[in-house]
C-alpha cells in the first residue's frame, strides 16, 4: 500500500505544470522553495536508473586513453628486455589509436615546419586519421594513392573533385611526393618496428640507427683497429638500391611473424612507383625583372645556405640512402634488417678466426673479449709473424664494410673467398676481388673521408732494472692515426664551386650570396666553419684541415665582396676590412659619425668576424677514451631500467648494503619518520648519532665520578683504621 501512495504522487509531482512548464510572469519566490522541495522530494523516493552511454568505437576522443610516448617506452623496454622472443601480434599496436596521433603530430611537422600540439589538432582531422587507422586494418589501404585520399596535409587545400583533365593527368602520370597518409603509416610501422630490431642488431653497425654516426664509427675504428696490417674495404651499396621482395620478407619474418604487418609492408614494395616526366608547353614569358619567391605562412623555409653547403661534404658512404617502393623512410631500417645476417655471420668468423698467443702485448686471452692492454698505445713488437695472435674485426657502415686482419695477407685472402660466396649465396650479389680490395697499412686506407695509417713513434721508455735501477731508453712503436683527407676535402670544395685547380687550390668568388649583406654572409660562413669543425673532430689533422677549410671560405668571400663593391683585389679587401672580414666594407652616403659609434648607438648592424683565421684559434683533436662495449645512452638507460626491475638486482643490492654497514634511502626515510612520531620533533641521523655519542660522553663522566668518590671513602676508611691500630 505504502509504495502504491509513494508511486502516485511521484506521478503527481512530474505530471504537475508548475515544475516543467515555462511562466512567463516573475515567479513568487515561495513557489520556487516549493517546486525545490518537490524536486527534493521526487528524487529522494523515486529510484532512479539511468542508463549509461556506451563509449562509441568510432568517437576519436574515447580511443585516445593513453599517451603515445608512453606506449613507444613501453615497446622499447619489452623488446629489450627479450631480444630474442619472436614477435607474434603486433596487430594489437597497429590498433592502438594514440601511435596513429603520434605519427601524425610528427608528419604535421615534417610538413608545416612547426610542431602541432595533441589540442591542436581538429576533430575532423581525428575522424579522417581514424578511417585511414580502420582502412589499414581492414585491407582497404592503397600505398601511392593519387587523388583518392582518407587523410590530406593540414595545408593540402586542393579540392581533387574540381580539377581539369589535364591536371588529374599531371598528377596520375608524374612523379609526385609520397601522399601524406603514407608517411602517417610509415611512421606508425616505424615506431613499431624499430624498438624490436634495434634489441636485435649486431653492434657493429653504425648507419640508420639512433645514437649512431659517423663519429662513432670513426672512435671505434680508432680504438679497436690498431695493430691490424692488411684491411678489405667492400661497397656492398648496390644491395641497398634493392633486392627481390622475397628476400626482404623472408629477412623481416625471421623475428617478426604478424601477418598484418608483413602483408603490408610486402604490398608497399610491390607496388609500382610512377616515375615519368609530363612536359608542359612552355609560354614564353616577358619579365622585366624577376619576383623573388614569397613563402606561404604555412609552407617550410628552404634549408640555409650553409646547411645545403655542409651536405656537399657528405663522404661517400653516407651518399646512398636507401628507398625501396612505396617503403619511405622504413627502407634504411629494411636495409639493415637484410645486413644484420652479414654482420651476424662476420661475428661468428672474428671468434672462429681469434688465435692468441701469450707472447703478445695486447692480445693474449684465450677468450679473445678481455684485452690485456690497450690497443690505442704503441705497440712495441712486430705486427704480425707466426707467434704472435691472429685476429681479426669488421665494421660496417649502410653499404660499406671494413675489416682488419692481424696475421698474414693470406688469411686476409681466404676470408675474402669466404665472403664473396656467402654475398653470393644470400644476397645474390656477384663480387668480385677488385670490389673488395686488400690494402695494406702502410698505403693508407680511406674510409668516412679519413685515411687510416700507421704512424711511428719514438717515445721513452722508464723501467726498473734489476737492482732497482731506473733506466730510461728510446723505444720505437706504432700508432693508427685517423687523418682527415685534405684531397677529398679539395675535391668536395671544387664540387661546389668554392675553389678551381688541384695541386694549387685557387678560391672562387661565392656569387650565391651576392645579394645578402656582410653581415649575413659572414654569420652563414661561421655557421659552415663551425660545423666544419665539429665534422673532423676525431682527426688527427684537425688543426690543419680546419684552417685549409678557413682559408678557401675566407678568400672566396674577399673575392665576392672585391667584385660587389668594386675593390679589385683580395688584398685591399683586407686592407679594409682587416683579415677576419669585421669591418664593414663599404659606408653609405652621408653618414658623418664613424662605424664604431653607429654600432654603439645601435643604428648599424654588427658584423661578425670570421672564425678560426689562425690555427691556433682551431681547438684540438679530441682524443677522449672510447670504452670496448659502447653503447648508445638510450640503450645504457634501457638496459639498466631493466636490471633495477628484476628482482636478483634488488636482492644483491640490499644484501651488500648490510654487509657493508650502510643506510638505504628507504630505511634512512622510515628511520626519520618513526623518530618524528616517537619524539615529535624532526631527527635526522646524524643528530641521533651525535645524541647517543653525547650520552655515552655523559654515562662515562658519572662513572668516573663515582669511582673517585668510592676510593676516597676507601681511602679514609683505611686512615682511620691505621690510627687507631696506632
Amino acid at each position: 500500500m505504502m509504495r502504491r501512495r509513494l508511486t502516485i504522487f511521484t506521478y503527481q509531482v512530474v505530471s504537475s505544470s508548475t515544475l516543467f512548464t515555462t511562466v512567463s510572469r516573475p515567479l513568487n519566490p515561495r513557489a520556487i522553495r516549493f517546486n525545490g522541495l518537490s524536486l527534493k522530494r521526487m528524487f529522494s523516493f523515486t529510484p532512479l536508473h539511468p542508463h549509461r552511454r556506451e563509449p562509441d568505437p568510432n568517437d576519436p576522443a574515447t580511443l585516445i586513453k593513453e599517451d603515445g610516448v608512453s606506449i613507444c617506452s613501453q615497446m622499447w623496454t619489452e623488446n629489450f628486455r627479450e631480444p630474442d622472443k619472436t614477435i607474434t601480434n603486433l596487430t594489437s599496436y597497429l590498433r592502438r589509436f594514440e601511435l596513429w596521433v603520434l605519427a601524425y603530430q610528427k608528419v604535421a611537422a615534417d610538413d608545416m615546419g612547426a610542431y602541432m600540439p595533441k589540442s591542436n589538432i581538429q576533430r575532423s582531422a581525428l575522424e579522417d586519421l581514424l578511417a585511414l587507422r580502420n582502412a589499414v586494418l581492414d585491407d582497404r589501404f592503397k600505398w601511392g594513392a593519387r587523388l583518392d585520399f582518407f587523410i590530406k596535409s593540414p595545408k593540402d587545400k586542393m579540392d581533387y573533385s574540381s580539377l581539369s583533365k589535364r591536371k588529374i593527368k599531371a598528377i596520375l602520370t608524374t612523379t609526385q611526393p609520397a601522399p601524406f597518409q603514407d608517411k602517417i603509416v610509415h611512421e606508425v610501422l616505424f615506431m613499431i618496428l624499430e624498438p624490436i630490431y634495434e634489441a636485435r642488431f649486431s653492434q657493429k653497425s653504425f648507419a640508420f640507427r639512433p645514437g649512431r654516426n659517423a663519429h662513432t664509427a670513426l672512435r671505434v675504428i680508432r680504438r679497436n683497429f690498431a695493430g691490424y696490417l692488411w684491411y678489405i674495404k667492400g661497397d656492398l651499396s648496390t644491395i641497398l638500391d634493392g633486392m627481390k621482395v622475397g628476400l626482404v620478407v623472408g629477412a623481416l619474418m625471421r623475428d617478426v611473424r604478424d601477418r598484418k604487418v608483413v602483408d603490408l609492408i610486402k604490398s608497399a614494395l610491390v607496388t609500382p612507383v610512377i616515375t615519368t616526366k609530363f612536359e608542359e608547353p612552355k609560354k614564353k614569358i616577358k619579365r622585366k625583372y624577376q619576383k623573388k619567391k614569397v613563402l606561404a605562412e604555412d609552407e617550410p623555409k628552404p634549408d640555409p645556405y650553409w646547411l645545403d653547403t655542409f651536405f656537399g661534404f657528405a663522404p661517400e658512404e653516407a651518399e646512398k640512402v636507401p628507398s625501396w617502393g612505396h617503403c619511405g623512410i622504413l627502407s634504411p631500417l629494411l636495409g639493415n634488417i637484410c645486413l644484420d645476417e652479414l654482420d651476424r655471420w662476420m661475428e661468428g668468423k672474428i671468434k672462429e678466426l681469434y688465435r692468441p698467443s701469450k707472447s703478445d702485448v695486447i692480445w693474449n686471452s684465450p677468450e679473445g673479449e678481455s684485452e690485456q692492454g690497450n690497443t690505442s698505445w704503441p705497440e712495441f713488437v712486430p705486427t704480425s709473424g707466426p707467434d704472435k695472435t691472429r685476429k681479426i674485426d669488421y665494421l660496417r657502415y649502410g653499404g660499406h664494410i671494413l675489416i682488419g686482419v692481424r696475421g698474414p695477407r693470406a688469411d686476409a685472402a681466404t676470408l675474402r673467398k669466404q665472403l664473396i660466396e656467402f654475398v653470393d649465396q644470400k644476397y645474390q650479389l656477384k663480387l668480385d676481388n677488385e670490389s673488395l680490395p686488400i690494402e695494406h697499412i702502410t698505403k693508407g686506407v680511406m674510409f668516412l673521408d679519413h685515411v687510416l695509417c700507421r704512424r711511428v713513434v719514438y717515445p721513452t721508455l722508464r723501467y726498473t732494472a734489476t737492482g732497482g735501477k731506473i733506466i730510461s731508453e728510446k723505444g720505437v712503436g706504432t700508432l693508427l692515426s685517423v687523418t682527415a683527407s685534405l684531397k677529398q676535402c679539395i675535391k668536395q670544395f671544387r664540387k661546389l664551386q668554392f675553389l678551381k685547380g688541384d695541386r694549387d687550390p685557387d678560391p672562387q668568388p661565392c656569387f650565391r650570396m651576392f645579394h645578402a649583406t656582410q653581415a649575413h654572409t659572414n654569420a652563414q660562413m661561421n655557421k659552415l666553419l663551425s660545423t666544419m669543425v665539429e665534422w673532423y673532430r676525431y682527426a688527427d689533422n684537425r688543426k690543419k684541415i680546419v684552417n685549409f677549410c678557413s682559408y678557401i671560405i675566407r678568400g672566396s668571400l674577399a673575392k665576392l665582396y672585391a667584385a660587389k663593391y668594386k675593390l679589385r683585389s683580395r688584398a685591399k679587401v683586407y686592407k679594409i676590412g682587416a683579415r677576419n672580414l669585421s669591418r664593414p666594407l663599404k659606408e653609405r652616403k652621408g653618414q658623418s659619425p664613424e662605424y664604431h659609434n653607429l654600432l654603439r648607438m645601435g643604428l648599424a648592424e654588427s658584423i661578425d668576424g670570421l672564425q678560426f683565421t689562425r690555427m691556433s684559434l682551431v681547438p684540438e683533436t679530441d682524443y677522449t677514451p672510447f670504452p670496448s662495449n659502447w653503447r648508445p645512452d638510450h640503450e645504457k638507460a634501457l638496459l639498466e631500467y631493466i636490471k633495477l626491475g628484476d628482482r636478483k638486482t634488488l636482492d644483491e643490492q640490499q644484501n651488500c648494503v648490510k654487509e657493508e654497514g650502510l643506510v638505504s634511502p628507504q630505511d634512512y626515510v622510515s628511520m626519520l619518520v618513526w623518530n618524528y612520531k616517537r619524539n615529535a620533533i624532526p631527527m635526522d641521523q646524524l643528530s641521533l648519532v651525535k645524541k647517543n655519542v653525547d650520552n655515552l660522553e655523559k654515562d662515562r663522566v658519572l662513572l668516573g665520578s663515582k669511582d673517585r668518590i668510592s676510593d676516597d671513602e676507601n681511602g679514609k676508611d683505611s686512615e682511620e683504621l691505621m690510627a687507631a691500630q696506632i
